[in-house]
């Protein structure tokens, strides 16, 4: 298995985890030093706070949600650490599109599982993006992040 397919496996075990509503296992895709910033901004410190605050959120107010996850990018930093961009959202039914984009960054450990060590979700407003770009053209990237890791950036 390769560096990325593992990488993605891990991104498969932490939305199983979600959409089982099981706070420890989604808790346990994080290294006991990870930090992990809400979109609203909230600050979680290590895997055991995020597994305990997610099981808090999946008994009330997450209760019954699945998470979509798209992997945007992957970029190896180092052979044992990856930045990984993604795109996903909360839904009940059926996914809609989604509206927050989340900086990742995976470590390899010891024992040679990737985990995630820190998470930070931001939530997109297209809107206010499409204000920037077309009042202040310079402000609108060049090209869109590779939809695979590997592939070359598509521009716009």
């Amino acid at each position: 298995m390769t560096d990325t397919d593992a990488i993605r496996a891990l991104f498969e075990q932490l939305t199983g985890a979600w959409d089982r509503g099981d706070g420890a296992a989604y808790g346990a895709c994080f290294t006991a030093d990870a930090t992990y910033i809400t979109y609203v901004g909230t600050l979680y410190r290590g895997a055991e706070e995020i597994g305990a605050a997610h099981q808090a959120l999946f008994d009330s107010f997450l209760k019954g949600t699945k998470l979509a996850c798209e992997i945007v990018d992957v970029r190896m930093t180092t052979p044992d650490s990856a930045v990984v961009i993604t795109r996903g959202d909360t839904y009940k039914k059926s996914p809609g599109k989604p509206k927050k984009l989340q900086t990742n960054t995976v470590v390899r450990g010891a024992d040679g599982r990737w985990r995630l060590a820190a998470f930070q979700n931001t939530l997109h407003k297209s809107l206010m993006e499409a204000v920037s770009f077309t009042f202040q053209p310079a402000t609108k990237p060049a090209t869109k992040p590779a939809a695979k890791p590997g592939a070359k950036p598509a521009a716009r």
